[in-house]
């Protein structure tokens, strides 16, 4: 049968009737997560003796071990349920992919096998997971569950902050997605954090801003920001901070160079009249559910010339050149970079602050 759509089977879980193989899969690793407990918790619901009919396997068991519980008749119960974690059909030898395919093909009524990947990610392209998706498609159901960007996810979190009696709108959602990313499981711990915090009320912008764990990247861009802004002090602040947290120097870098590319594409956009925005479709890849870099990137360019943000972006690929094979201290490469930058701003009457 065709792909479920999550709506489409959250309304089958609801229904009831569950039978025969389901696999979950997908990016969002929360989604696939919480959707196999609440049907794993479906499946078994009723049952007298729920130690006798529910099996789970990870994904290093073999197929013969796994069919011998499938094949099984449930004990004093309408149906049994087996569930099996991260098998990974493009590692599985030939014979073994076999077996799993004949498995999948004979699922009896009387037990639901629940196969899902709430760790791993399959390579779209890669043959074995494809046949295999192809076989669980003909004789189940599949669900793949992408990540969840933009409006859509802002949406989710508000839904979140409801849940525990909070109030938090959408403006403080995209913030706290700037800040913490878009993954579904971090989002979900950062709401319930801020939750605590705020008791049942109001969940403001200020207390995103001052609780919200902050990746990596979000402190760089801050970094970036920093450099644009002039503010010395913050700068080198914010670099100890990472340093304090074992960031690695490359990575840093890396992501602070984004920025800067960020910023000049945003300044050859506008300067050949088209809007910022409009990046987002010409490097769907890169800004697709995170056109809030295109944003910042707006905001920091104004007083910063194309020569400048040239001369930023070589700065960059100097010290990254010397991070890979200079033996000076990369914490010194780095600030050194830094008070270069800060003297590449200056120009632009900002100052050092």
């Amino acid at each position: 049968m065709p792909q479920m759509k999550e709506t489409d089977f959250k309304k089958h879980m609801e229904g009831g009737g569950l039978s025969g193989l389901y696999l979950l899969y997908g990016e969002e690793k929360y989604l696939v997560r919480r959707y196999a407990k609440r049907l794993l918790r479906k499946a078994s619901a009723g049952d007298p003796f729920p130690d006798f009919n529910f099996q789970r396997f990870d994904g290093s068991a073999s197929p013969d071990e796994v069919a011998a519980a499938v094949t099984a008749l449930p004990f004093m119960g309408e149906r049994k349920c087996v569930a099996v974690t991260d098998l990974a059909p493009d590692f599985l030898r030939a014979g073994d992919l076999a077996k799993w395919q004949e498995l999948i093909a004979n699922v009896p009524e009387t037990t639901v096998l629940v196969i899902y990947q709430p760790n791993t990610t399959p390579e779209k392209k890669a043959a074995k997971w494809n046949a295999f998706l192809k076989q669980a498609s003909k004789y189940g159901r599949t669900v793949s569950f992408a990540r969840r960007e933009g409006a859509e996810l802002e949406k989710w979190i508000c839904g979140e902050a409801a849940k525990k009696k909070c109030t938090l709108g959408r403006r403080e959602a995209r913030k706290l997605i700037e800040l913490s990313g878009s993954d579904m499981q971090s989002l979900h711990n950062e709401v319930e954090k801020l939750c605590a915090f705020a008791g049942e009320g109001e969940i403001t912008g200020e207390i995103v801003e001052r609780m919200a764990s902050r990746r990596t990247e979000t402190t760089v861009y801050m970094l970036s920001r920093a450099l644009v802004a002039g503010e010395y002090s913050r700068a080198y602040n914010l670099l100890d901070q990472m340093f304090y947290q074992n960031e690695e120097p490359v990575a840093i870098l890396a992501v602070l160079a984004s920025a800067f590319v960020d910023m000049y594409r945003v300044r050859s956009a506008i300067q050949s009249g088209a809007a910022a925005s409009s990046l987002a479709k010409s490097f769907a890849g890169e800004y697709k559910g995170r056109e809030w870099r295109l944003r910042n990137a707006e905001q920091a360019i104004r007083g910063l010339s194309t020569g400048q943000l040239r001369q930023i972006l070589e700065e960059l690929l100097q010290t990254d050149l010397a991070l890979k094979s200079s033996k000076t201290s990369s914490r010194v490469l780095l600030e050194e970079m830094i008070a270069r930058i800060m003297v590449i701003t200056a120009k632009s009457g900002k100052g050092l602050r």
